[in-house]
């Protein structure tokens, strides 16, 4: 029996807003769709230890749509790497600037 990860991704990105004194303004939540989310290898590791659950990744995407950086949230260190390999190779739409926001990768073992 063929085991594979389903991947649920919630995405809350937030675009940071400065005045031009440098004041940080209230953030406002956006939505920046994917167009191209590759899904993660679930670790042979979690497989045999039956291992579950979400990965949470603080990203940084680039206007241009691609990640910049990321930061670890939470989740299982054995479900970690898989998540920030594949998240790193999501592409996102186009906007004017950088967001930042979490995104939420789930690991559930079918």
């Amino acid at each position: 029996m063929r085991q594979t990860a389903i991947l649920s991704v919630a995405i809350v990105l937030s675009a940071s807003l400065a005045t031009p004194q440098g004041v940080a303004q209230k953030k406002g939540e956006l939505e920046r769709r994917i167009i191209d989310k590759v899904a993660p290898v679930y670790p042979p590791l979690a497989k045999r230890m039956n291992v579950k659950g979400v990965v949470k990744l603080e990203v940084v995407v680039r206007a241009n749509g691609t990640v910049k950086s990321m930061k670890v949230v939470g989740g299982n260190p054995v479900l970690i790497g898989a998540a920030t390999d594949a998240v790193q190779n999501w592409k996102f739409e186009l906007a004017p600037n950088e967001t930042k926001g979490v995104v939420e990768v789930l690991f559930d073992e079918h």
